[in-house]
């Protein structure tokens, strides 16, 4: 049975009730998540994001993962966390990884949390100030 061919993700950022964080998953292994995330219904689009990281991790190829999130709460933290877990899994397999952390310069809560997850993962994650 042939694999089904992975396609491109994109999800455009949305501000309102809630904030939708702008998502833009490459079939190339190059992945975007900025903007603000505060969801309506959290583990239902963070589940979404993993199962697409599942399927692109079948092809066994490099993934450079760009986050720059200006603003997150707790449960999309939770989501994040879980992104983050999964792609230390797969480094740890023995996969090529690049995460890197875009943060405004003037904003140590981003940064701090960005530090928190690479305690939580012991992930190897670049910290970008603009």
């Amino acid at each position: 049975m042939e694999k089904t061919k992975l396609t491109d993700l994109e999800i455009t950022g949305e501000k309102g009730t809630f904030f939708v964080p702008h998502i833009r998953f490459e079939a190339s292994g190059q992945c975007l998540m900025e903007g603000e995330s505060y969801l309506e219904n959290t583990w239902e689009f963070y589940h979404h994001l993993l199962e697409w990281l599942k399927n692109y991790t079948e092809t066994c190829q490099p993934i450079v993962f760009d986050f720059k999130l200006t603003y997150f709460n707790t449960s999309s933290s939770k989501g994040i966390l879980e992104i983050l877990q999964f792609l230390k899994e797969y480094e740890d397999k023995g996969y090529e990884l690049t995460v890197n952390w875009y943060y405004p310069e003037d904003d140590e809560d981003i940064l701090e949390e960005a530090e928190d997850f690479i305690e939580d993962t012991q992930l190897n994650i670049h910290l970008i100030a603009y």
